[in-house]
């Protein structure tokens, strides 16, 4: 069974009596920021003070000064605000949890509530050593404790069982239990899910939904199951109707939904006054999304839709802190907190001109300060990707039926095969491509044909999957072959041939999923990547979404997962995959 735990509080008690000290003067604070203009969370007003920091905590918020300091700044003609917080981050979009927390924190975000996914399914030992060395970082990261996987798994994958579930339930970073994609089979009398549900709440856990399109009957009873917020809201009106039904709602502003001025200007044009159960979310977009930052980019959206920027640093700060109960430590500048503080030139300007993560600068003058030994660190616990399996030209032979059809991004539904696939290439003047997904240990395959993705290209090969395994794209089995081999040398990766040439390539060496690279290298091997394909005939938002969500069971309608074509509404496999 889980026990029942409060948030992990960071300061032992030699560590609070020496903070008393600062504060009576026996010692000096570590930081002083004085003559500051800071926003007061609990009054809703800027306020005049000086701000005294030891080491990670804020110890002292008045009119008072120290009669001596380690170092004291002056921030006259500054605004003073809590570090933003992300509170629905997937930190392996190719990046990953420690680059991801590095770009972020120097952009204001300087705590992130993570997807744990790609840990899920690892070694236990494993994934929590990760966890440790990435809360070594100056800024915090928290994390999900999710209670599915998204894909049908083969039946060699790792248990998802209670054991696991309550391994994660009771880290003491790990402060929510979702998203819940699997929910409709919570609603249908799946009583193990139900029973996890009810163990995040013994816990204090609050559970988040995954409900787009639900209708007022289904939030209703979803309600009831347990469950406490939900990301889902496409519209202002399904916005509303979360709210009225008690359920924090986080808007959603991403590289496939990029929803929040619309949603924003809705929710004011309906006369909503209290915000205080709003949160906002970039929901995991792909790097480039994040050329113009992460919630510093949204209090800037929200600001311009004609929200009163006061209640915009609150949807990022407090309201998520007093979401999942860390407003003790988190949210606001007041005594006790944890010294995230973002310092601002002007009101309406969100991008810190400086930051302080956990009492130390990250970023300052127009230059990082972050730790990059911290980050190397932790990077250097993530595994490494060794691709030992060899694709032949065996095993491109399609000849099933029916294959996926895309409808947008993400959305995929069935449809008759109508070209020979026998060839060794498919015409370039129709969107229909060669698909397969091959096991990551090679036992199994499945082949059949991608319809809409891009006319003009030979082969794509990505390590980067929903599950794991390794899709294999293209019109030219031979440039298939080609881009596989290349993939192979990278450790994992994502690469596009054409004709024979290596065209475009985004290496993922940690887990076949993630890049070591900065977020910054990141984005410009993401253009490349992606310019070329809507070169060459991909129409949709975001061909990284794509990749990620093809085996992905929690979209409709049909999907390539590991057991084969997989209809997800009837929960049935069409075509199953096949032995090599």
């Amino acid at each position: 069974m889980p026990t029942k735990r409060s948030a992990r509080a960071p300061w032992s008690k030699a560590m609070i009596r020496s903070q008393l000290e600062v504060v009576s003067q026996v010692r000096p604070p570590s930081l002083v920021l004085t003559n500051a203009t800071y926003l007061n969370m609990y009054v809703k007003q800027w306020k005049q003070a000086n701000i005294w920091i030891e080491h990670d905590r804020i110890v002292y918020v008045g009119p008072d000064v120290p009669k001596a300091a380690v170092e004291t700044v002056d921030v006259s003609g500054k605004y003073i605000v809590p570090g933003y917080i992300e509170p629905h981050a997937h930190p392996f979009q190719l990046y990953n949890p420690a680059t991801l927390s590095k770009y972020a924190g120097e952009r204001g975000t300087t705590t992130l509530v993570n997807d744990n996914m790609l840990l899920f399914l690892q070694n236990k030992e494993q994934a929590f050593a990760q966890l440790d060395a990435i809360q070594q970082l100056p800024t915090s990261t928290y994390w999900w404790a999710r209670l599915d996987t998204q894909t049908e798994l083969d039946r060699d994958s790792v248990l998802v069982d209670s054991e696991r579930i309550h391994d994660w339930f009771n880290h003491p970073d790990v402060i929510m239990a979702g998203e819940l994609t699997a929910w409709p089979r919570t609603l249908k009398g799946d009583d193990e899910m139900l029973q996890w549900m009810l163990d995040a709440e013994t816990c204090g856990i609050p559970v988040e939904g995954h409900f787009p399109g639900a209708s007022a009957k289904t939030l209703t009873k979803m309600a009831l199951l347990g469950v406490h917020s939900d990301h889902e809201a496409m519209t202002a009106e399904e916005a509303l109707c979360r709210l009225e039904h008690g359920y924090t709602t986080t808007l959603r502003h991403s590289s496939i939904r990029p929803d929040l001025p619309g949603l924003i200007r809705g929710l004011l044009d309906a006369g909503l006054e209290a915000f205080d159960h709003v949160m906002v979310t970039t929901d995991g977009s792909t790097p480039g999304f994040y050329q113009d930052g992460l919630q510093d980019a949204l209090i800037k959206i929200m600001i311009e839709a004609g929200l009163p920027p006061i209640e915009a640093y609150r949807i990022v700060s407090l309201n998520v802190a007093r979401h999942f109960g860390l407003d003790h430590v988190l949210g606001s500048i007041a005594p006790g907190r944890i010294a995230h503080l973002n310092i601002l030139d002007a009101i309406d300007e969100p991008r810190p001109s400086a930051v302080i993560a956990k009492g130390q600068w990250i970023y300052r003058d127009g230059a990082s300060l972050f730790p990059n030994e911290l980050v190397d660190a932790a990077l250097a616990l993530m595994p490494s990707t060794d691709v030992d399996i060899e694709l032949t030209p065996n095993d491109l032979s399609f000849s099933m039926p029916v294959g996926l059809d895309m409808v947008n991004s993400v959305i995929m539904k069935l449809f008759k095969i109508s070209h020979d696939t026998g060839q060794d290439e498919l015409p370039r003047d129709g969107d229909e491509s060669f698909l397969m997904l091959l096991d990551k240990e090679g036992k199994w395959r499945l082949n059949t044909v991608l319809k809409g993705f891009a006319n003009d290209f030979g082969g794509l090969v990505s390590s980067y999957s929903i599950s794991g395994d390794y899709l294999i794209l293209g019109k030219c089995k031979q440039d298939m072959l080609t881009a596989f081999e290349r993939m192979k040398q990278l450790g994992g990766g994502i690469v596009l041939v054409d004709r024979g040439e290596i065209i475009a390539e985004i290496p993922l060496p940690l887990c076949g999923m993630t890049s070591k690279e900065p977020i910054e290298q990141l984005i410009v091997q993401e253009e490349v990547l992606r310019s070329e394909l809507l070169t060459r005939g991909y129409k949709f938002e975001d061909p990284i979404y794509t990749l990620l969500f093809l085996a992905s069971t929690h979209l409709p309608y049909v999907r390539a997962t590991p057991l084969g074509i997989y209809e997800v509404m009837k929960k049935q496999i069409l075509f199953p995959a096949i032995l090599r």
